[in-house]
Order: structure tokens, then C-alpha cells, then sequence
């Protein structure tokens, strides 16, 4: 990206936010904080929908000539593809506001990006590296899970892993690849079925590290609650990695909403917007 290409905008990372989970606002500013160090914007701001600092109140408080806002969500669903741009006045397809000192512009959601490939190949390998047992599986040998939440109510839900299944089932870097859910089907337990293979890793499409990636997963993955509860008091991970559970042997990663490299996607996400913004100018 062009160091000088944005220096007059505003960059809005934006979150779902909930008062309920203190590791929910974590990623959102983790990447704003390493977007701020890159120097890349003339201001990057946090931002949430369900809590302090609100995107209302944020956007008001801008006055930069271009304001791009960057939402970090897995998928285009009910809130970052329907509910929140409704709310801030995006009334069509372009996602697009002019005010009388600024043009607002809503990128599409960060995990529906093809690069978010190597995200999840990222979270997988330095997973198994980091706990070999008793030395870390080739990846031939490996089981790659992609583990999202998934639900009825929204057909785009699922989209995103099933797109990241897709592409990284063309690379053969695995000896399977498949996507598992908490509410649709397959469920997350399914994964000791459908591996072919004694060695499974399981990467979380999550944005936090939140109840979803620390408790409900691993419970179905075979864990207990009271087991759980037990590591994460005395500062441990909630999932052993490896750990045996049917047979098989089982390394569970971090959610990727967390990896470093998210910082990129919501730099390609905003140069997408960009991009779009320069075509209409020529016409």
C-alpha cells in the first residue's frame, strides 16, 4: 500500500462489542493499535456496536475528507451486512455516505476476504509446531477443521468457511479439510467422524476469543466445563494441545481474529473501498 495514499483519511476499525466478554473488543484494538503504528492513516480509530466507544459517536467526532469504516466480522450477515450500515445511513448496494466535510465509506466485512487463506494455514501450522507430540505430524497427515458458528436465520453465515474449505482443499496442503459448526450441520463433534486421518487441527473462524472459541467449542470437542473453568484460573489455555479424544489427537488454536495478519485484510479491504471510490470518479 502507498504510504501517502491514505494520510488524509480516517480509518474506523469496527467491532461488534458486547459488555458481556472483556476479550471481545481485544482484536478490534489489537489491529487499530498496529494500524496506528504503521502510520499508514492521518488518524485510525476503535470502534464497536455494542459498546463504548459506539460508531455513532465516532463518526461524529471525524472530520477528515475520506473516513473509511472497516468492520471486523467473519461474515456479510445480519449485523455487519444488513443492521449496522441500515443504521448509519447506507441506503444502497455502494456503501456510501457524502456529508458536508467528508465521503464515509462502509468496507466489506474482513472475513469474507480470499487472504484470510492464509490466516487460517498461519493459526493451523504454528499451532501444531508450537506443541508437537512428539514431534509435530506432517500436514499430509493432518486433518485441518475450519470451526464457525453457522446458523439458519442467515443463509451468508456459513458462506465464508465453505469459500476457505474450497480454496484450501485446491492446495492439497492437507490430508482433509472440512468445515464444522455450532448450530448447523456438521456440528462441531463431527469432526472425529469425518477425519481420516489419527492427527485433527482445529482453527476457530472466530473474531475474540470470546465464550464461543473458550468454552462452547472445546466442551463439544470433549472437554468439561469444570476442567475448563480450572485452566482458565490458573492462567492456562482451555484446550491441552495435543489432547486425545476419541482415538485421535486433537490441537485447537486461537481464533483468527486474533492472528497479526488481520491487520493486512483490513488494509486490502480498505484499498477494495478505495479502489471502487476512484472507478466512480471516472466515470
Amino acid at each position: 500500500m502507498d504510504t501517502d495514499a491514505f494520510s488524509d483519511a480516517a480509518l474506523v476499525v469496527l467491532g461488534h462489542g458486547t459488555d458481556l466478554n472483556e476479550n471481545s473488543a481485544a482484536p478490534v484494538m489489537q489491529h487499530a493499535a498496529e494500524l496506528r503504528r504503521r502510520r499508514l492513516f492521518g488518524e485510525v480509530r476503535e470502534a464497536f456496536w455494542k459498546q463504548e466507544p459506539q460508531i455513532k459517536e465516532v463518526l461524529a467526532s471525524l472530520s477528515a475528507p475520506r473516513i473509511f469504516i472497516a468492520p471486523l466480522f467473519i461474515s456479510e450477515g445480519y449485523f455487519a451486512g444488513r443492521i449496522i450500515p441500515a443504521e448509519l445511513g447506507f441506503a444502497d448496494e455502494k456503501k456510501v455516505i457524502k456529508t458536508g466535510t467528508s465521503e464515509i465509506r462502509y468496507c466489506v466485512p474482513v472475513g469474507t476476504h480470499e487472504s484470510m487463506t492464509r490466516v487460517i494455514l498461519a493459526r493451523a501450522a504454528e499451532i501444531v509446531k508450537a506443541f508437537p507430540f512428539p514431534r509435530a505430524p506432517k500436514s499430509s497427515d493432518l486433518t485441518l477443521f475450519i470451526a464457525g458458528h453457522g446458523t439458519e436465520k442467515n443463509e451468508n453465515s456459513r458462506q465464508p468457511i465453505e469459500r476457505q474449505v474450497e480454496l484450501i482443499r485446491r492446495q492439497g496442503i492437507y490430508a482433509g479439510v472440512h468445515g464444522i459448526f455450532l448450530e448447523e450441520t456438521p456440528r462441531i463433534p463431527e469432526c472425529y467422524s469425518l477425519a481420516q486421518t489419527k492427527n485433527l487441527v482445529i482453527v476457530p473462524f472466530f473474531i475474540s476469543d470470546g465464550l464461543h472459541t473458550q468454552e462452547d467449542i472445546p466442551v463439544l470437542l470433549g472437554e468439561t466445563k469444570r476442567s475448563i473453568a480450572q485452566r482458565m484460573a490458573a492462567g492456562q489455555p482451555v484446550w491441552r494441545n495435543p489432547t486425545e479424544r476419541n482415538g485421535k489427537l486433537v490441537w485447537y488454536s486461537a481464533a483468527v481474529g486474533t492472528d497479526a495478519g488481520m491487520a493486512d485484510v483490513i488494509l486490502e479491504r480498505v484499498a477494495e473501498a478505495a479502489g471502487g471510490a476512484a472507478s466512480e470518479d471516472r466515470r
